[in-house]
């Protein structure tokens, strides 16, 4: 009985999140659009840390609790999940995602820099202290001043066309309706994912499942709001702003989901994820990149393969390790 009401209690939870990433995303670009900023760059911003705080709240809970496993697992298995799970099943259910060089050349870059980071890390010193924290948090508000640059050298720039920009056209200031709504939207996702990470750590719990297994599930659970967030986008006709989100979340759950956490507790990592679950997450972005770099465009077969290679890892992490 307890199994099934903590299930049922989690699927309440993710019905939550996944309406406040859909009030959220809404309110968000129609918040960018009035004060002049580009799709590309909500997405890798405000929507991909927005839509990305049920992981690094997750993260956070696990690892200052003492469930390193958990934390990391969820970190990682996120990342896994968005570059293959959340655009291949974008690009199968819309037929055609499309995005830009610098887009890809900048932000896909900085998502493939960031993994090799945690990888070359972690193989280095075999866990996360202190000083890694540092040199994660640095590297992601040098970003946040590329970011800030690009936008300056875009803002004449003609954004990509969509209906939420057509009704905010005319509008000369920003009201607080959306402002509100954007928040309410936050909120939700922060007690939604809450409540997702203690059903879940029960769950594994009752079912004996791994810990790190159980966090790399879990992702799948946190990562809600960017699914969601990312088909809406992609549905509306925001590719730019769906893309975006992608490569903004898997930057920020490694830079900032693990970098603030090991700023303040010393993380064991365990083996298992030093030698697969991040190679795993390098070999998935460079093939995500390798796939959309090819005419700047995911289309339905490209996202099959993307669903597959997610399909073979969580197969391969089920039964052998």
């Amino acid at each position: 009985m307890e199994l099934i009401a903590l299930m049922v209690l989690l699927v309440i939870c993710l019905v939550i999140v996944i309406k406040s990433a859909d009030v959220f995303v809404d309110n968000l670009v129609e918040i960018g659009l009035v004060l002049g900023i580009s799709e590309i760059i909500l997405g890798v911003t405000a929507s991909a840390i927005g839509t990305s705080l049920p992981e690094f709240g997750s993260a956070m809970i696990a690892i200052l609790g003492g469930n390193h496993d958990i934390g990391l697992g969820c970190a990682i298995g996120a990342n896994i999940w968005n570059m293959s799970g959340i655009i291949g099943i974008s690009a199968i259910f819309s037929g055609l995602i499309t995005t830009s060089a610098p887009e890809v050349n900048r932000d896909g870059l900085m998502a493939l820099i960031t993994a090799i980071t945690l990888m070359v890390s972690l193989f280095v010193i075999q866990n996360m202290s202190y000083v890694f924290g540092i040199i994660m948090v640095a590297m992601y508000l040098v970003y946040l001043v590329v970011l800030i640059r690009a936008q300056k050298n875009s803002e004449s720039s003609q954004m990509e066309c969509c209906e939420i920009k057509e009704e905010v056209k005319e509008k000369k200031s920003l009201s607080v309706k959306p402002v509100l709504l954007a928040f309410v939207g936050l909120v939700g996702l922060a007690i939604g994912c809450r409540v997702i990470v203690y059903c879940t750590t029960e769950i594994s719990e009752i079912t004996n499942i791994p810990s790190a297994l159980a966090g790399i599930l879990l992702a799948l659970g946190t990562t809600a709001p960017e699914f969601f967030t990312v088909l809406s986008s992609v549905k509306k006709g925001l590719n730019s702003l769906a893309v975006g989100t992608v490569f903004g979340s898997n930057i920020f759950n490694i830079l900032i989901g693990l970098g603030i956490p090991s700023l303040f507790v010393l993380i064991p990592v365990d083996p298992v994820v030093i030698y697969f679950d991040v190679p795993v997450m390098v070999c998935i972005t460079l093939l995500f990149l390798f796939l959309i770099k090819r005419g700047m465009k995911l289309t339905r077969p490209e996202g099959m393969i993307l669903i597959g290679s997610y399909i073979v890892y969580i197969l391969i992490r089920a039964f052998l390790f």
